[in-house]
C-alpha cells in the first residue's frame, strides 16, 4: 500500500515514455499532466471514531495535437503496454476530429521555468509521512466537547456534534514535447466541527468551524478550539428576531466573504469573456467599480494554501493586480482563448487573489461603528449569480448592528443587487482574511445593500 502519495520515479518515467510513444505515433505536439494524491480522513460522530476513509487517486491526462486536431484524454492505468495502447487509440479517435487551429502548447517564453523539484515554495510537510493511524485518530478525538457537553450548555442542548479531521499529498507533474517539466508538491491538513444545538422551545441551530494548512503544526491550535469555535456559533443564532429589510449597511464576515468575490473572478475568465457569458466582458482596462477594490494575485508565497508556480498548461504564474482601484487589469486567457481572440495569454485561473485592505478601519469595533445601524452576515444560505449581468440573490444569517454594536440574530433573509454596484459601494475591508484559505478575503462593509426580510 502508498503510504506516502508521491509519484515514483517510474511513474515519471511511464509520462516520459508516454510522451516519446505519442510523437512517435504521429503526435504533433503533446502536453501530459500525470497527478497522485493521498487522503486520510478520520470522521467523529458524538465524541467517538465514525468513518476512517484511506483515499489513494493517480491519474495521466494526455493532451494531443494531431494534424492540426486536438484531444484530451485521461486514464488511471499505468503500465508501459496499456500506456501505448491507450495512446494510440487516443491518436486515432483525435484523427477523427475537425482541425482546430487555435489549439497549441503555450509559447516559450510563458512556461515556467525553476519548478522542476515540486518543494520550491516549501509546501510539503517532511513529518507527513510519519503520521500513523493511532496519532490521527488522537486528533480526530482531541478536537471533540462531547464529553463536556453538560458543563458547555448554558441555556440549551447540545444535540449532537460531528468532526473531521484530515490530511493529504498531491503530486503533479506537467511535461510537453517541447521539453517542459514542472512540478508541484504539497501537504494539507484539515481540521473542522459541527454543532447542533436546540434551545427550551426545541429550535435547531447548528454552528461550524474548521481550519486548515500545509503543515501540521499549522492547525495544532485549532484541535481543540474548532469545536469551541462551532458550538459557539451555533449558540449565538438562539433567539432570532425580525430585521427591517430595505437599504442596509452591512458588514461580511472574512468566513463568507469570498461569496461575494468568486463570482467576479469567474467573469474575468477567458472562457466567460469569449462566450460573452461575462458581465466584465470588454471591460479590461476601465474602472468599473469603486475606488477600494483591489485584488492582487499572490500565487509565490511559501509556504501558504494556495500558492502555485504554474497552472494546468505549465505556464508561469505571475504576481500582480487583478483589479486595481476598481480598475479590471487582467483577464485570466488560456493559450486556446487567446488564439481565439486574438490577445495575448495570460493564466488559466487566478491562483491565491488577495482583497486589500481598504478604509480607515483597521478593526472589527472600528467597522460596526462605521457602519452603525445594519446586518453583521455570518453565513450564505443558497442562492444564485447571474454571470452575463452580474446580478445576483442570495439566503443570508448573521446578526443586527445597532448604533455600531452587534445585538440579536437575524435569518431568513435575502441579499440581492449586482456585483458591479455592490463593490462600488464597499466603505471597507480589513485585513483579516483566513490563511487557511487560497482566496484571501477579509471582512467588507458596503453600503446601500437591498435586504429583504
Amino acid at each position: 500500500m502508498d503510504v506516502t502519495g508521491m509519484l515514483t520515479e517510474q511513474e515519471i518515467a511511464l509520462a516520459r515514455h508516454c510522451l516519446d510513444h505519442a510523437a512517435a505515433c504521429g503526435a504533433s505536439k503533446c502536453r501530459i499532466s500525470l497527478n497522485k494524491s493521498l487522503m486520510e480522513l478520520t470522521a467523529t460522530l458524538d465524541g467517538e471514531v465514525d468513518k476512517v476513509t484511506h483515499a489513494l487517486d493517480r491519474s495521466l491526462t494526455l493532451n494531443l495535437l494531431v494534424d492540426g486536431r486536438f484531444g484530451t484524454f485521461s486514464t488511471n492505468r499505468l503500465e508501459k503496454e496499456g500506456l501505448e495502447r491507450f495512446t494510440q487509440a487516443a491518436i486515432a479517435t483525435v484523427k477523427m476530429l475537425s482541425p482546430d487551429p487555435c489549439r497549441d502548447l503555450p509559447h516559450k517564453a510563458k512556461k515556467v521555468t525553476g519548478a522542476a523539484g515540486g518543494m520550491e515554495l516549501d509546501l510539503f510537510d517532511p513529518d507527513y509521512p510519519r503520521l500513523g493511524l493511532e496519532e490521527r485518530r488522537a486528533m480526530a478525538l482531541g478536537s471533540s466537547l462531547w464529553k463536556d457537553r453538560d458543563n458547555l450548555s448554558h441555556g440549551f442542548t447540545i444535540l449532537s456534534e460531528e468532526g473531521e479531521y484530515s490530511d493529504s499529498v498531491y503530486d503533479n507533474v506537467v511535461l510537453d514535447s517541447e521539453g517542459l517539466y514542472c512540478r508541484h508538491t504539497e501537504t494539507s491538513f484539515e481540521i473542522g466541527h459541527e454543532i447542533t444545538v436546540a434551545d427550551p422551545e426545541g429550535n435547531r441551530f447548528s454552528g461550524y468551524w474548521w481550519d486548515a494548512s500545509p503543515r501540521l503544526s499549522g492547525i495544532a491550535g485549532s484541535i481543540r478550539r474548532c469545536s469551541r469555535k462551532a458550538l459557539e456559533r451555533a449558540a449565538e443564532q438562539i433567539s432570532p428576531r425580525p430585521f427591517k429589510g430595505g437599504k442596509v449597511n452591512v458588514v461580511v464576515d472574512a468566513e463568507c466573504a469570498s461569496k461575494l468575490l468568486n463570482p467576479v473572478l469567474a467573469a474575468l475568465g477567458g472562457y466567460a469573456v469569449q462566450q460573452k457569458n461575462s458581465f466584465l466582458e470588454g471591460k479590461l482596462g476601465k474602472k468599473v467599480f469603486g475606488p477600494g477594490f483591489t485584488v492582487v494575485d499572490l500565487p509565490h508565497e511559501k509556504g501558504m494554501t494556495g500558492s502555485r508556480l504554474f497552472d494546468s498548461e505549465g505556464a508561469a504564474t505571475v504576481e500582480g493586480p487583478i483589479i486595481e482601484n476598481g480598475t479590471v487589469r487582467k483577464y485570466f486567457i488560456n493559450t486556446y482563448i487567446a488564439n481565439k481572440l486574438g490577445i495575448g495569454a495570460t493564466n488559466e485561473d487566478c491562483t491565491r487573489p488577495k482583497v486589500m485592505p481598504y478604509g480607515e478601519a483597521t478593526t472589527m469595533e472600528q467597522v460596526l461603528a462605521l457602519v452603525g445601524n445594519g446586518i453583521y452576515i455570518t453565513g450564505f444560505n443558497g442562492g444564485n449569480s447571474n454571470s452575463s449581468t452580474g446580478d445576483f440573490s442570495y439566503g443570508i444569517e448573521g446578526f443586527a448592528i445597532e448604533g455600531g454594536r452587534i445585538t440579536h440574530p437575524v435569518r431568513e433573509m435575502l441579499m440581492t443587487g449586482n456585483f458591479v454596484t455592490l463593490w462600488r459601494n464597499l466603505v471597507s475591508a480589513l485585513d483579516d482574511a483566513r490563511p487557511c484559505m487560497s482566496r484571501l478575503v477579509p471582512t467588507l462593509a458596503f453600503v446601500n445593500v437591498d435586504i429583504n426580510g
